[in-house]
């Protein structure tokens, strides 16, 4: 055999495995990368849930803000008529 035929299958035999190697980890992280999107969507809808209740706490914090204005300006502390 002579030196360059094998010369010729060990870069073969190399380019081979860094092809593979390369393979793997492209589907290594293709994985990660549904992983990720799945947990990115899950905190997508987290942070619509979270901000639609702090919109209806902020509600309610205001109106009860605004009752306290009107018993502060009732001097006897009646509630006025809503």
């Amino acid at each position: 055999m002579s030196d360059r035929f094998v010369d010729g299958d060990a870069a073969v035999n190399l380019l081979e495995r860094r092809w593979f190697a390369a393979d793997a980890a492209a589907k290594a992280m293709q994985s990660e990368c549904v992983v990720l999107k799945a947990v990115v969507q899950q905190a997508q809808a987290d942070l619509t849930l979270a901000q639609s209740q702090l919109a209806t706490l902020e509600a309610l914090r205001d109106g009860l803000g605004e009752e306290l204005a009107a018993l502060d300006l009732n001097p006897r502390g009646a509630m006025s008529a809503a």
